[in-house]
């Protein structure tokens, strides 16, 4: 396993949409939304995301802030998100099956192509809730540095101790096996929405 016990995995991702809130463009991103929160919630391994200031459900971690990316885009703010999970297994499994991964298949239809890390990965002291500025500087030092210990990819994986870590693929997807049976509800509900 790649936790060991008394850390876990944060995942802070960001991205810029093709059009404004309320553009047809991105309807399908705001629709898929809180179901890819309750997927979230449902999953294995999941310890908990911030929420949004103004907006119902968890608690923001933080000011909301963005990274140096969004300049120049003409918004203000951005689609981001910030967790926290058991392992990169378990996120893994969350990421690239079921609901989440339904989403990503209609990404590149609502985001423009990203010239940074479209997400970062980094572990956390058990005890320790990361905030948005936090999730914003560990992206910034994975494009300005490439992938180390502080902030890396489920590409170059490290664990917890520093080391490089090889991602266990059998448990990716015995997790995510897991996951669906709890998961089908939504996968049904977001496979009958616009894309």
């Amino acid at each position: 396993m790649s936790g060991d016990g008394r850390h876990n995995l944060a995942i802070y991702n960001f991205g810029l949409h093709v059009g404004p809130e309320g553009d047809p463009a991105v309807e399908g991103f705001v629709l898929r939304e809180p179901a890819n929160f309750e997927a979230a919630a449902r999953a294995s391994g999941f310890v908990g995301r911030s929420g949004y200031r103004g907006v119902p459900g968890p608690r923001s971690w933080g000011a909301q802030v963005f990274p140096r990316f969004i300049l120049g885009s003409g918004f203000d703010s951005a689609p981001s998100s910030l967790s926290v999970w058991k392992d990169i297994e378990s996120l893994m499994a969350f990421a690239y099956s079921g609901v989440h991964a339904d989403a990503l298949k209609h990404a590149r239809n609502w985001n423009v192509k990203p010239s940074w890390p479209p997400l970062v990965l980094w572990w956390v002291d058990g005890r320790h809730i990361p905030d948005w500025s936090e999730g914003v500087e560990r992206l910034e030092h994975l494009h300005d540095n490439g992938a180390t210990a502080r902030a890396f990819t489920f590409k170059e994986p490290f664990a917890a101790d520093g080391e490089a870590y090889g991602i266990d693929r059998q448990r990716v997807r015995a997790i995510a096996e897991a996951n669906s049976s709890g998961q089908a509800d939504l996968l049904a509900h977001v496979q009958s929405l616009k894309a």
